[in-house]
């Protein structure tokens, strides 16, 4: 099942396993369950330390749970975890081995010092690049905590169970068998809902804070190379996130960053972190921001306030927040997201096979899309406003070369249908006619573009009509020392290498400003 390379590299990363332990599986005469089998055999033979057996008699076949002698560790994967879980199942071998996880000694003493039950299932999707961070997280848990259970179910292998509980979204996390979140959730994230007494014990520390030289709001590409820039010239720097890597966690192939031929967003964004690290940086991640006090017009400091309760301060800011992907804003969408309206087809289309979707948005991310989907679901409907696509010739011939999937263009999407647990079907007019049609379908995938993250902005610095922060050639918008960088501004072509560029411009500007408001008359 796995080949040489992939098997020499496991042997590598298992020869750190320092504790025994088993793999106990339960399977069926399917043939998932011989795959699975032929896994586990492999990984039995790359190190002495792992035991194979093959009686397990847990209900959800094929699955495999890691056990260790004399603890209490209850982790399940139900399926193969192949695809992006593979490294979710090297990390758990790996942490059940006894190898230290690089989670921050503080957070993993608060996951073994957390109280009450809590039995966590996890649906996933081999192709879904936001499913790992939960898996690893919970899992990581699990492993700390004997109160903490965790199941990861891979959704398209146990579809019974999916259609049963209604996951039209992976990944989806049920805890003690009520829903407990959907999308990507890391770690911090996941403590900081079970741990209530977390977000104002982090809103007290960050309160306490000294002012920064500098400020970024944002952890994405932008934030990213701003905290850098800033940091190299020995000024003290903190970045704030909602959630550190932005935008880039929901991307899934990235080929056109110079330098780097081919890697995903999680992997992209990872790396930005590490790079960030190696420098004096404060990271203050999962602080959503919601309002700018500016300083004032004879001087003094900049705050920020955030969700959480935390407010900080500093000399100079830049803004980062980046944008999110735009909703339809029609009847409907807001009452059946991940109920069948999704915006990521690479996690949540496997969860849809054999099914009939649409996808809006007729551009390079849409008619994407509708490719990608169309080799998993039974239709696709591709429905665009304008009366042409915008995509790419090479993928429109590759698109209308597929046999199941119509495209519907002059169309406006009006309302989505349900009944009242799932999307049933869509409404569109014809803007040629101003005639209204429906279709009969199970998912929509919605792609038409982004929206800046500015809302929390308005009144204080200048926007565009879009939204957009209104910046000048060195990313300073309308409010002295305060400057913005990447997608939340008005720079065009909302890349990851301009957005780079736009955060190391924004630290030289604010760098700049320091050196000159600082002078001595």
């Amino acid at each position: 099942m796995l080949d040489a390379n992939l098997k020499n590299q496991l042997k590598g990363y298992l020869e750190k396993v320092t504790q025994p332990f088993e793999i106990v599986a339960s399977l069926d005469d399917g043939d998932k369950s011989r795959e699975l089998q032929e896994l586990l055999q492999e990984i039995e033979e790359l190190s002495r330390h792992i035991t194979l057996r093959t009686d397990g008699d847990d209900a959800r076949k094929p699955s495999f749970s890691l056990n260790r002698p004399g603890d209490n560790i209850s982790l399940r994967f139900a399926g193969i975890p192949m695809g992006h879980e593979f490294t979710s199942l090297v990390l758990a071998l790996l942490q059940v081995g006894g190898h230290p996880s690089k989670a921050g000694q503080d957070v993993i003493e608060q996951v073994k010092n957390v109280e009450g039950e809590f039995n966590f299932e996890t649906y996933f999707s081999l192709s879904c690049q936001n499913c790992p961070d939960v898996v690893q997280a919970l899992n990581l848990m699990a492993t700390l905590n004997p109160n903490i259970r965790h199941v990861a179910i891979d959704g398209a292998l146990f579809q019974d169970e999916v259609e049963e509980r209604q996951v039209m979204a992976v990944p989806t996390v049920f805890l003690n068998g009520e829903t407990f979140g959907q999308g990507r959730m890391g770690l911090e994230e996941i403590l900081s809902k079970i741990d209530t007494g977390a977000s104002a014990r982090e809103a007290e520390k960050l309160n306490a804070q000294a002012p920064y030289d500098v400020l970024v709001v944002g952890g994405g590409p932008a934030g990213a190379s701003a905290a850098i820039y800033a940091a190299r010239k020995g000024i003290r720097t903190g970045v704030a996130a909602e959630r550190f890597g932005g935008q880039v966690l929901d991307t899934n192939a990235i080929e056109n960053f110079t330098s780097i031929r081919e890697t995903d967003g999680p992997k992209f964004a990872q790396a930005l972190e590490e790079h960030v690290k190696d420098y004096d940086v404060d990271i203050m991640n999962l602080q959503r921001a919601v309002k700018l006090v500016p300083a004032g017009e004879k001087g003094g400091l900049n705050e920020v306030q955030f969700a959480s309760g935390a407010s900080l301060r500093a000399k100079t800011l830049i803004l980062s927040t980046g944008a999110r992907w735009r909703e339809m804003d029609v009847p409907g969408e807001a009452e059946y997201r991940n109920k069948g309206v999704a915006y990521c087809p690479h996690c949540d289309g496997p969860l849809f096979k054999g099914k009939r979707v649409a996808v809006i948005g007729g551009g390079n991310s849409g008619v994407e899309a509708a490719i990608d989907l169309a080799g998993i679901v039974a239709h696709v409907t591709l429905i665009e406003y304008d009366s042409q696509l915008r995509a790419d010739d090479v993928l429109q011939r590759k698109l209308r070369s597929l046999k199941n999937v119509d495209v519907i263009t002059s169309a406006l999407t009006s309302e989505v249908k349900g009944d009242g647990k799932k999307v049933t079907g869509l409404t569109y007019k014809d803007r040629n006619s101003s005639e209204f049609h429906s279709l009969d379908l199970e998912g929509i995938f919605v792609q038409i573009g982004l929206l800046p993250n500015s809302d929390w902005l308005k009144g204080t610095v200048e926007l565009s009509p879009r939204g957009e922060i209104i910046v000048d050639s060195r990313g300073a918008t309308s409010l002295p020392g305060v400057f913005a960088a990447g997608d939340v501004t008005t720079v065009p072509y909302k890349q990851i290498v301009v957005a780079t560029g736009d955060g190391a411009k924004a630290a030289l500007s604010a760098f700049d400003h320091l050196i000159r408001t600082s002078a001595p008359e």
